[in-house]
């Protein structure tokens, strides 16, 4: 690990202005991604901004229709909390199967959107409910947060302060995990609104995307039979030691069928 300074302030004013003064810092919030590249010497940076001591980054509110999730809100936390289980269950059962114990007490819900991990399970959430990621400076759909391997809209210096989920009729995740980091190999949500059906795939390509064809055909029919023939072609899906691309093509039918079931069950 490299040598660098190290800030805890105390209010998003604070982080402002320190992020102008050092344009190469870096913010860090549950560091389960970030802290290993800094042992590992893969990456490196003059300042480290921890977002620990801003209160109001944290904690879970009901505004009508829509459960508001602080940026520095704990996996654990999501997973726990009475008002996520009323209100998306199927939210707090994601939140619940991120990582292990440790991920999940350290882990936060901006955190994980910010990084965009192509195995991440937030961004199937947030891309599934028509989430919208709140910054510092603008609000962003959901639709238009993910653009690329570890690539998001944010630009230098906005940092996630709360995600709003709009509540759905009912919802469904499933996610086949990798047996050691508990990443999705393949993770698809599911979910139905007075809008429509929302089916958004993670960990099968290099960023999480929706599944057009399955959301028509659960629009007509809401059951794991109508989206039997309706997966996503293996082209340009991730390709590596853990799954291969047809693999994963196949993967995405059978966690979309159990995530309908899940939501079903609701």
């Amino acid at each position: 690990m490299y040598a660098f300074d190290y800030a805890r302030p105390e209010t998003l004013k604070d982080v402002a202005t320190l992020l102008r003064k050092n344009a190469d810092a870096r913010v860090i919030a549950g560091g389960q991604t970030l802290v290993q590249t800094l042992r590992q010497r893969l990456t490196r940076v003059p300042m480290l901004i921890d977002l620990k001591g801003i209160d109001e980054l944290a904690g879970i509110r009901i505004e009508g229709n829509v459960v508001s999730i602080g940026a520095m809100t704990r996996h654990a936390e999501v997973a726990a909390s009475r008002d996520v289980q009323r209100a998306i269950p199927a939210l707090a059962r994601l939140a619940a199967g991120i990582g292990d114990r440790q991920v999940r007490n350290l882990g936060t819900l901006g955190g994980s959107l910010a990084n965009n991990d192509p195995g991440a399970d937030y961004p199937a959430a947030a891309l599934g409910l028509d989430a919208t990621i709140v910054t510092n400076k603008r609000e962003i759909p959901a639709g238009k947060f993910f653009t690329g391997l570890f690539e998001t809209a944010l630009k230098p210096g906005e940092i996630i302060t709360r995600v709003n989920f709009p509540k759905p009729l009912r919802a469904g995740y499933a996610k086949f995990r990798n047996p050691a980091s508990r990443f999705a190999i393949v993770g698809v949500f599911v979910c139905d609104t007075t809008s429509g059906v929302r089916v958004a795939v993670t960990g099968a390509g290099p960023c999480v995307f929706r599944a057009k064809k399955m959301e028509k055909a659960l629009a007509k029919d809401f059951t794991p039979k109508a989206i039997e023939k309706a997966g996503v072609p293996a082209n340009g899906l991730n390709s590596d030691i853990h799954a291969a691309a047809d693999y994963r093509a196949h993967l995405v039918t059978i966690m979309a069928q159990r995530a309908v079931k899940a939501a079903a069950k609701l």
